[in-house]
């Protein structure tokens, strides 16, 4: 039950950075540069206090640092600029299904060969998306919002596959935040937007306790999840950020929406369960 209970709090701190990010732009009295710069300080304090009292920080100043740091800091961009035109569901949507086609396209340059299953739930997922995206289609959300977030999926979907073979993944992260402090002031001064104190505030939360802790949190119950069901249980953050948006921000639920992200997630549950049931197939 505490397993349980720790795995669903870190699935609502991964739908909540849609909800905070796209409650802070809401009112348009704080930007986007201004809130991912808050949000990349924060975490980056948040991880790096918790790294300093585990026992020290990593090396920041290593060559593996600019992949990380690079494709950490394109996807906070992509993701706060996203955010000021699309709802929080829309945008957690387009991320997750963005994040999967890249991690099976780059197990694919890998020379990885996935099964039949896997290839028709991407497929079927790659479809979902293209058909909520569509231009010109009613209820398609703004085509410039959803090239930035999809910037920000491939650029998170590459985070994660450069991770993927790291010995400490919580270090790596906070050496990756703060690495990112100097790019992410950059960004900020180059916009030169500005922010309200409650977009402060939901940023300070959104980069130190659904990010930095949520990221930490996530690492500490990783290891003891199948990996089909640590898989599986990230299909439900689509789904918490959509009603997180309905109830908290007044967002509404078109027809479209939750009929695509039935096709994009049940794709993805095809591809995760088809893969484990042919892998089961091959240890028996």
């Amino acid at each position: 039950m505490r397993l349980l209970a720790l795995t669903a709090l870190t699935m609502v701190a991964f739908a909540s950075n849609s909800i905070l990010n796209r409650w802070a732009l809401l009112d348009g009295t704080t930007g986007p540069a201004a809130f991912q710069a808050l949000r990349v300080v924060a975490g980056a304090v948040c991880l790096g206090v918790l790294l300093l009292l585990r026992g020290g920080l990593p090396p920041l100043l290593v060559r593996r640092r600019a992949v990380g740091t690079g494709s950490l800091m394109a996807y906070m961009l992509g993701f706060s600029f996203a955010y000021v035109a699309l709802d929080a569901g829309v945008g957690a949507l387009i991320l997750f299904g963005g994040v999967q086609v890249t991690m099976f396209a780059g197990a694919l340059l890998k020379g990885e060969r996935p099964p039949v299953l896997r290839w028709v739930g991407a497929a079927v997922a790659f479809g979902g998306l293209v058909w909520l995206l569509w231009p010109g289609a009613f209820g398609a959300p703004p085509l410039g919002a959803a090239l930035m977030m999809g910037i920000a999926a491939v650029s998170w979907g590459i985070y994660s596959l450069a991770g993927r073979g790291a010995s400490d993944p919580m270090a790596e992260t906070g050496a990756n935040f703060i690495c990112s402090i100097p790019f992410a002031l950059v960004a900020l001064l180059i916009v030169q937007d500005g922010m309200s104190l409650s977009g402060a505030f939901l940023a300070i939360v959104c980069g130190a306790m659904t990010s930095g802790l949520g990221y930490a949190l996530w690492y500490s119950v990783l290891p003891k999840l199948d990996a089909a069901v640590a898989a599986l249980v990230q299909l439900t953050v689509p789904v918490i950020a959509v009603l997180g948006g309905v109830l908290i921000l007044g967002e509404v639920a078109s027809g479209r929406l939750i009929m695509a992200s039935a096709v994009v997630l049940g794709g993805v549950a095809l591809g995760v369960l088809g893969g484990q049931r042919r892998m089961g197939s091959k240890r028996s």
